[in-house]
């Protein structure tokens, strides 16, 4: 029974995936249409630069909101579950978990005014753009990476680093060889999954992106009021394969360990 609903969940999830995979190897300019087994497409994926650029500019924004994110959920993470109740704990304690349960329209909304008014005092940002898509992207990630941080904290055993510190070591010493190790998998879990929300967003991109700033989402979503080809289908397939190769090589990594 248990396999049985396993394996529709897995088809639940991936038979859409499969399906359009399938159909970016048609000859057909109709998406979801079978017109024969061909390549075109993925020829014309290499030469449509705009589609490659927008791909391009999403995986590094990406990449270095999930640092971002990393970094500032870590201190989030840490004071939360290090700090004990101090004054404003329940507002600092909410603020910092709104991203979680906020509408993405709201948070996009909100941004906006931000960087909006922002531009009116300080003159910066000149005009929206990567680097504003950057911050709201980290601004989103930064709670999902604090609440993994705090959980991973509160069931670390505190005997570990008292010993540290009893046999000398200092706070920061006590941080980088006994803390960060324990949490480091929390870390690469929240640097994983803030990336993977900033390279799927469309609302928040489209809020705080510029014309010199289109991402891969916003790029593709406004394709869909023109006409979509099977490129994308192409793309699609090219990232899951690269995917899939980076786990098959965590797969036999981890074997040979």
């Amino acid at each position: 029974m248990r396999r049985a609903l396993l394996t529709l969940g897995l088809l639940f999830l991936w038979a859409p995936i499969l399906l359009m995979a399938a159909y970016a190897f048609s000859g057909s300019r109709v998406p979801f249409e079978w017109g024969g087994f061909s390549l075109r497409w993925f020829a014309a994926l290499a030469a449509n630069e705009r589609l490659l650029e927008a791909a391009w500019l999403s995986l590094r924004i990406g990449a270095a909101a999930a640092t971002l994110a990393t970094l500032l959920g870590l201190a989030l993470g840490w004071v939360l579950a290090r700090h004990g109740r101090f004054r404003g704990r329940p507002i600092f304690g909410i603020l910092a978990g709104a991203p979680l349960v906020l509408p993405e329209v709201v948070m996009g909304l909100a941004l906006l005014l931000l960087f909006v008014g922002l531009q009116a005092v300080t003159g910066w940002p000149a005009q929206r753009g990567a680097v504003t898509v950057w911050l709201a992207h980290a601004s989103l990630g930064m709670a999902y990476v604090a609440v993994l941080v705090q959980a991973r904290l509160a069931g670390l055993d505190p005997a570990l680093e008292e010993a540290a510190a009893d046999l000398g070591a200092s706070p920061a010493v006590v941080f980088r060889t006994i803390t960060l190790p324990l949490i480091a998998p929390s870390l690469a879990a929240g640097w994983l999954l803030a990336f993977t929300l900033s390279l799927d967003d469309v609302v928040l991109a489209s809020f705080v992106s510029g014309p010199g700033a289109t991402t891969l989402p916003v790029y593709l979503f406004s394709q869909l009021r023109l006409g979509m080809t099977p490129e994308a289908n192409a793309l699609a397939v090219a990232m899951l394969g690269f995917a899939g190769t980076l786990g098959l090589l965590a797969w036999a990594i981890r074997l040979r360990r």
